[in-house]
């Protein structure tokens, strides 16, 4: 019997938002989460049988009252605002993964992988469980408070989690898990920082740019990424950015890059993800519902969520292709 066939379906996926956008420079985004909902994601999920809790969202404190925008707020107090929502998100996604269920994060800006994947490194450490990350990004988010030229915190969270000293002790504490930049991925990237891209060759993070999907093509592509996965037997964590997608199809995100990955490609990537059956939790991140098309892209990342978890064309049954779930 192959290592697909072993995997057990999820009993069930828990469904964690995380409404912030204190990591982001533009307003918007922490209403992905109720958008995401509000375009039939957990419909999406129950329809494809699979049962689904909903923990609703993690939100900052409710701020006092004042004329100055959230988008203007003090960088001190947006940076604490994410470090909050990292730990908390953390230790609520240890909990669900410690539970045997399936974590779906839902955000946000990408700030918040900070704590989901911190909470997968953190449950998988114990066990001597490897983990590898496909971050599908236009950006590579491998910027450090020295290097970053916006200052902005969501174009960190690789950074910070492949272990860069630059990092304060702000930072740190018993939330923040670690990854191995080695078992890194940077999938569809076609905006990278001069300095961010010393440091991703310097600690050997693989990055398969749109130049190299358009010469190898999807398939060729991502089988390298699972296969490494499967011969390490990692957990393997997707952190899916709305701007991975080109714009023309997904306008509803901040920081948008011409070029991204077409509707068949990216239907593509969820599809062969779910037939790896190594998939063990997900972020998906940066959907600004203020600034999509009358939620166009908020329904393209339901459906590829779907896909994800085993949405087919013609909806014949899925065959061996499981989730992997650890109590």
């Amino acid at each position: 019997m192959s290592a697909m066939t072993q995997q057990a379906r999820p009993r069930r996926i828990d469904l964690l938002g995380v409404a912030t956008a204190s990591g982001a420079s533009v307003r918007g985004c922490g209403m992905g989460p109720e958008a995401l909902r509000v375009a039939g994601l957990v419909e999406a999920l129950m329809e494809l049988e699979h049962v689904v809790a909903d923990h609703g969202d993690l939100r900052r404190p409710q701020p006092e009252l004042s004329l100055d925008p959230s988008s203007t707020r003090l960088p001190d107090e947006r940076k604490a605002d994410v470090l909050d929502l990292a730990a908390r998100a953390s230790d609520a996604g240890l909990a669900i993964l410690q539970d045997g269920y399936f974590p779906l994060f839902i955000g946000g800006d990408h700030s918040i992988s900070m704590g989901t994947i911190s909470a997968v490194a953190r449950h998988c450490a114990p066990k001597g469980k490897p983990v590898h990350v496909i971050w599908v990004d236009a950006h590579a988010d491998y910027n450090t408070p020295d290097t970053s030229p916006s200052g902005n915190l969501h174009g960190m969270p690789l950074a910070l989690l492949c272990g860069e000293t630059e990092f304060d002790e702000s930072f740190r504490g018993a939330w923040l898990g670690r990854i191995d930049p080695h078992d890194v991925t940077i999938f569809g990237a076609r905006s990278i920082d001069r300095e961010e891209r010393r440091l991703v060759q310097a600690r050997g993070v693989d990055v398969v740019d749109m130049r190299k999907i358009d010469q190898l093509g999807v398939v060729a592509a991502l089988q390298k990424v699972i296969d490494k996965a499967r011969a390490a037997g990692a957990h393997l964590h997707v952190s899916f950015d709305v701007d991975s997608i080109d714009p023309a199809i997904a306008p509803g995100g901040g920081t948008l890059v011409p070029g991204g990955l077409t509707y068949r490609e990216a239907h593509l990537v969820m599809e062969m993800l779910h037939d790896s059956g190594l998939v063990g939790s997900l972020d998906v991140v940066e959907l600004n519902p203020f600034l999509d098309h009358g939620g166009k892209t908020a329904t393209l990342m339901v459906d590829l969520v779907a896909s994800l978890f085993g949405r087919s064309i013609m909806g014949e049954e899925a065959g061996p292709v499981e989730f992997i779930t650890e109590g």
